[in-house]
């Protein structure tokens, strides 16, 4: 049997041409050799500016599996342009080859065996390694982190985020912004954020009372790293109320606030800057518009859509780079700033193998700490299964399949929704369930489990709505994640009608009938923006549902069918 070690073949290579990325290079360059943690790491030092990026790391403390999305569709000027291009298509356009590291981080295709040769991912013990690495070779490297930091997981619930503050304090960050944070309720998030011993940024987060910038979330900070005054602007995810629930934080408005974000810029570069960053959540689709319309702007770190890309894409002067999601990667972005200018970038998209980058001991024993109290229930085993679970990409997911079956089975609904949210890790085929791996694709603050009755006329308008969050061909009206998942139902969509022309042929699958717009039809769901849903919370749901079961095996889903991608 081939061992691990000589299944991870790769070659590292790092180019100091402007825009050049040295994780696109290892298939390019492939020679037959085992990686190693230094080869991971290998750097050649460039320009006088370092930036470490991490984003979207939605509470994972330990290494994980994840898979990358096998769909990503985009509309508009983005149709066909990274990121919304996947498996092979993806491969091709880097020149990663079928098999190598670089497509089991970055690629759906044959995951589940790559994925037992590789081994997990990510691990925040391993990403401060990388962070003290760099660190090393530039001490003056700012470290920003792009937000979806507090939440997602099990211990991230039972403590309200103060586990991932406690772990991401030690890896000690220079500034974030935000999404899912404000889930946690906007006294929770005062709190914290008045605990931190680093800067909070969001140039959109305003008092919406007064429709004013909010003191507590600065919309910049100064700093001087190697004779250069750098500004990092902040950018919460501006549609916060659309996505989530409202009434959680009532005294925060958002909104992209295009206007406000070119004054900032001419005022950082009033006040001396060099070098503007802008640390975004706004999604890569929303960058590049902004990155169009704003000028001023040298580096957008992107988050939200959970895009990872070996090397940035170059829209105007601006350089967008996107650092992927649940702590599968870490970006580091040198930059060669003179003469009030930036004059070069290299960067690197560092995959965190945790089979192969040693874990720094004082954050894995501090990781410990926190998840400690909960031991028992994180580990217990919930049942088994033989598909492969994961989340991620525009139409369905098994995990969430799995869900939508829980939701029909133990609320008796004919149909089940389920959020198209991006997180959540996945699950081998094979391996055992536990009750942290269900909490990991679950966990909110409003996880209730719904139940009422819907006519197919609103069923239809839901998914016409969401749709629209998705592919409205104005990135500036992409104002959701991936598509609403959905059990018992079947539909057709075509990507390239304006809203409510996307969704036609609607099928009650249980019995094959089209859904009349005119009946009455039960519903199940989770994770409603209303404020008073009740319902049992979705991960008991799920939890009863597999312990019946047992062995989960679930079949393709083929109920979507789309036109014009």
């Amino acid at each position: 049997m081939i061992s691990r070690r000589d299944f991870l073949q790769v070659s590292m290579a790092a180019s100091a041409l402007y825009g050049a990325s040295g994780f696109g290079n290892w298939a390019r360059l492939a020679a037959q050799q085992a990686v190693t943690q230094d080869q991971l790491l290998e750097f050649e030092t460039y320009g006088n500016v370092s930036l470490i990026h991490v984003t979207d790391i939605h509470a994972q403390l330990k290494p994980i599996y994840f898979r990358e999305p096998s769909v990503n569709i985009g509309v508009g000027g983005n149709k066909g342009a990274v990121p919304h291009i996947t498996g092979a298509d993806f491969r091709k356009a880097y020149g990663i080859a079928d098999g190598s590291p670089s497509a089991y981080a970055l690629t759906h295709d044959d995951f589940t065996s790559m994925a037992q040769g590789y081994g997990r991912v990510g691990g925040l013990d391993r990403v401060a390694t990388v962070v003290n690495s760099i660190r090393a070779d530039r001490p003056d490297a700012l470290l920003l982190d792009g937000g979806d930091t507090w939440h997602g997981s099990f211990t991230c619930h039972q403590t309200e985020g103060q586990d991932m503050v406690n772990v991401m304090n030690a890896l000690k960050p220079d500034a974030m912004t935000f999404h899912w944070e404000f889930t946690l309720g906007s006294e929770r998030v005062n709190e914290l954020v008045e605990s931190l011993p680093f800067t909070s940024l969001g140039q959109n987060i305003f008092d919406s009372e007064w429709d004013e910038p909010a003191e507590l979330f600065k919309p910049y900070k100064m700093f001087e790293r190697g004779g250069v005054k750098i500004a990092v602007i902040g950018q919460a995810f501006p549609y916060m109320p659309i996505a989530n629930p409202r009434w959680m934080f009532p005294e925060y408005s958002f909104g992209i606030r295009e206007d406000n974000m070119k004054e900032m810029v001419a005022e950082v570069r009033g006040k001396g800057a060099e070098l503007v960053v802008l640390l975004s959540h706004n999604g890569f689709d929303v960058d590049k518009k902004m990155a169009g319309n704003v000028d001023g702007i040298d580096v957008i770190l992107s988050g939200h859509t959970h895009d990872a890309l070996p090397e940035p894409v170059l829209i105007g002067k601006t350089h967008i780079i996107a650092s992927g999601s649940n702590g599968k990667f870490v970006s580091r972005i040198d930059l060669d700033v003179r003469d009030g200018e930036m004059k070069g970038i290299k960067h690197k998209l560092i995959p965190i193998f945790s089979d192969v980058i040693m874990p720094d001991a004082d954050v894995a024993k501090l990781i410990d700490a926190q998840r400690a109290p909960y031991a028992d229930q994180l580990s217990e085993v919930i049942g088994k299964t033989d598909s492969l679970l994961y989340r991620r990409g525009n139409f369905n997911g098994s995990w969430d399949d799995l869900i939508c079956d829980a939701l029909i089975s133990e609320r008796e609904a004919d149909i089940a929704m389920s959020p198209g949210v991006r997180w959540g890790p996945s699950i081998l085929p094979g391996q055992e369930i536990t009750r942290e791996d269900i909490w990991n694709v679950t966990s909110m603050s409003y996880g209730e489990a719904y139940r009422s009755e819907m006519t197919g006329e609103f069923i239809h308008t839901i998914l016409e709505d969401v749709g629209d969050n998705l592919f409205n061909p104005d990135p500036y009206y992409q104002q959701g994640g991936d598509m609403v998942r959905v059990g018992g139902l079947g539909y057709k969509i075509d990507v390239t009608k304006p809203q409510g022309e996307r969704i036609t042929d609607m099928t009650l699958l249980k019995t094959g009938e089209k859904i009349d717009p005119a009946k009455n039809y039960i519903v199940a769901g989770w994770a409603s923006v209303n404020e008073g849903t009740e319902g049992p919370q979705i991960w008991d749901v799920v939890e009863d549902h597999i312990k019946k079961q047992g062995t989960i095996k679930l079949d393709p889903n083929n109920s979507v069918q789309v036109v014009g991608a």
